[in-house]
């Protein structure tokens, strides 16, 4: 491999476009990979491919042929970024914006836009956005907020328990996030279908994707107003009332930021989870015989299918060198997730177990690390043991390879997961859980200065009950062996 540049920057292109007939035809200017359109059917083979080609750095193209980097090495990731002083997230400083190349018409003007937020600002404004989300994420209940998972999940279950099959994506992995980050930002009531498929289409850089960019963020405009003129103890009242005093720009910039962030992320680890849990034999035998807890389980799928395929972008703030490639000031680089996490220099070994290990790149990395990954695990954790205890029999319906999958540069998720099951009848949900702090539990054991009470008089001890006739023994089956190890039965 050599340092050689390819031009990212679009300046110098001295490659000319190969002639029709070629078999490199269908490459884009500079004889460089695409990362949409047809070459990008299977972005995981074609980052394998630049990866043969040109290590750990690779110049592609986005839409529109705009030219910019993939890192593809583990280790390259990390130091991109956890290199603040030569890599930033401000896409100003990108030449495809200042040319207008990538300007607003752009399809993924939503990933490139600049906006006020934690996670394109620097130095002391960065503390200072940052440090009001952090504080906002760490008044978030966390019992409370698995509480919630529990009764949307049982919600979502109730709706297609009786007919005894389901669609797993469409019908729950889909709505169990939004579900629970709308309670969360204190707006259930803003809970629909159409604002999970809005969210999810802004994130695919389709041709409405701008159209449902700007109804998500009306819906968080009107929220931000609201909270303004009336507070509760939920996270947008508190990111409100923070001491860094955030605009209201700025805070419905930063639940857009929570919000997609966080249901993308979720939304694929959710339905990439029970893919494995219902298909994998290595992962069920696992599980039954106690070798592997769900929390493991997830962590092996963030590592296999991340929710974030790639994340675009960092911006070069100076001429530096990354992957053996120089890199110029300006030229803009992909964190490249997926690629990153199955490099082989970290992953030798595909089908290893990684046991729970959590260096992979999911969920980014440096000072802009995703604050609620913790929020993340948590939904893919109780809203999967949850399922399984209500519907302990489920079982795929189909075939593995009869899965389709929906790919664009930033994500892979499932389009469907059909499975199928005894039916049940619906079950009683408990009443919403309050979203304030529940109070600080008394210690069970507490020594004070209250005198002595008189002991109640015992109970009057009542005769021994007839021995139960014993129900024949029935072999459990996988699922339930499972959850009664994971219950600690």
């Amino acid at each position: 491999m050599t340092s050689e540049s390819h031009f990212p920057a679009g300046t110098d292109d001295r490659t000319p476009t190969p002639p029709p007939g070629c078999p490199a035809h269908g490459l884009g200017p500079g004889g460089l990979h695409r990362l949409y359109g047809p070459e990008a059917d299977d972005l995981g083979d074609l980052y394998e491919k630049l990866r043969q080609e040109h290590g750990a750095v690779a110049p592609v193209l986005l839409h529109n042929d705009v030219p910019i980097w993939v890192v593809l090495g583990h280790a390259e990731n990390l130091h991109l970024v956890s290199s603040p002083t030569h890599f930033s997230r401000d896409s100003r400083l990108w030449t495809a914006v200042q040319d207008g190349t990538a300007g607003a018409d752009h399809p993924l003007a939503p990933h490139i836009a600049w906006q006020p937020i934690c996670s394109h600002a620097e130095g002391d404004e960065h503390l200072r956005l940052r440090g009001a989300v952090m504080g906002a994420m760490s008044t978030i209940n966390h019992r409370t907020i698995r509480r919630h998972i529990n009764r949307a999940t049982q919600l979502l279950v109730n709706r297609f328990c009786e007919k005894g099959r389901a669609d797993l994506v469409s019908q729950f992995a889909e709505h169990l996030p939004m579900a629970v980050l709308c309670e969360i930002l204190g707006m259930p009531d803003e809970y629909d279908d159409r604002l999970v498929q809005a969210t999810r289409d802004l994130l695919r850089g389709t041709e409405t994707a701008i159209a449902s960019n700007e109804y998500v963020m009306n819906i968080l405009i009107r929220h931000t107003a609201r909270r303004r003129a009336e507070t509760f103890g939920d996270f947008t009242s508190v990111l409100i009332n923070h001491p860094a005093q955030l605009t209201d720009d700025e805070v419905s910039q930063h639940l857009r930021l929570v919000l997609l962030a966080a249901y993308e992320a979720t939304a694929n680890l959710l339905a990439n989870v029970l893919r494995v849990v219902l298909t994998d034999p290595r992962f069920r035998a696992q599980l039954n015989g106690g070798q592997m807890t769900v929390p493991q389980a997830v962590e092996q799928s963030l590592w296999d299918e991340p929710p974030f395929s790639a994340v675009l972008g960092y911006f070069a703030k100076q001429d530096t060198e990354l992957g053996g490639r120089q890199i110029r000031r300006g030229d803009g680089l992909i964190l490249g997730i997926a690629p990153g996490n199955i490099d082989p220099k970290v992953r030798p070994d595909l089908k290893a177990n990684m046991m729970g290990n959590r260096a992979h790149l999911a969920f980014g990395g440096g000072p802009h690390e995703c604050p609620g990954q913790d929020i993340g695990r948590a939904i893919a954790d109780v809203g999967v043991e949850a399922l399984l205890i209500r519907l302990p029999d489920v079982e795929l319906e189909g075939d593995e390879d009869e899965l389709r999958w929906r790919s664009s540069m930033s994500s892979r998720h499932l389009v469907e997961l059909p499975v199928y099951f005894a039916p049940q009848a619906p079950q009683d949900v408990e009443e919403v859980p309050s979203i304030n702090p529940v109070p600080r539990q008394r210690p069970s054991l507490e020594v004070t200065t209250d005198e002595p009470t008189a002991a109640p008089a015992p109970a009057p001890v009542a005769p021994p009950a007839p021995p139960a006739t014993p129900e024949p023994v029935h072999r459990l089956g996988a699922w339930q062996r499972f959850l009664r190890w994971w219950r600690g039965y």
